[in-house]
């Protein structure tokens, strides 16, 4: 009898005490604690869309040293990247309509963001306004963005004032 009292002594002292600490397992930094660039965009796409809408713009306004080639960046989603793929392998050696960046609008120049005011959709998506000038020209445009897997936030269309969305413009030019 007397061990069974022992054991069950035992188990409650075993129950009531503080279990070790968790190891945690170290963390990336923050995306705005990155500079500019491919790493902090990546680091952004897990944490949010703000975070990641602002560090695509950075990357942006830095100078995007290293893209990867049409159709294969994974800011944008799989959609928007099979589109620009095809768009680009169709357009062959001919210079494409999409001869520019598509996330400022433009080819080249001095890009500021100014604002971004996000408005979730529905689970997983939201629709993102980006103010931001180049060369000192105010724009506007609108970033459909969805959680792709779950995980990663990606810019599925672009929206700019008074065109079509980037996705039609595709499928036009590769129907």
């Amino acid at each position: 009898m007397r061990p069974i009292l022992i054991l069950g002594f035992a188990a409650v002292l075993a129950a009531c005490s503080q279990p070790a600490p968790e190891e945690k397992a170290p963390t990336e930094p923050p995306a705005a604690a990155l500079p500019p660039g491919r790493p902090a965009v990546y680091q952004a796409q897990t944490e949010g869309p703000e975070p990641f809408v602002r560090a695509v713009y950075e990357l942006t306004a830095a100078g995007d040293t290293a893209p990867p080639p049409p159709g294969r960046d994974p800011i944008y989603d799989r959609t928007l990247n099979a589109l620009i793929g095809d768009y680009f392998r169709k357009a062959g050696n001919e210079v494409p309509t999409l001869n520019y960046n598509p996330i400022c609008d433009c080819q080249d120049g001095t890009l500021a963001l100014q604002t971004v005011t996000l408005t979730p959709t529905g689970e997983g998506t939201a629709d993102a306004v980006v103010a931001f000038t180049v060369e000192g020209e105010a724009k506007t445009q609108t970033l459909k963005l969805e959680k792709e897997g779950g995980r990663f936030w990606k810019i599925a269309d672009i929206l700019v004032p008074g065109r079509k969305p980037l996705t039609n413009q595709l499928l036009a030019a590769i129907s």
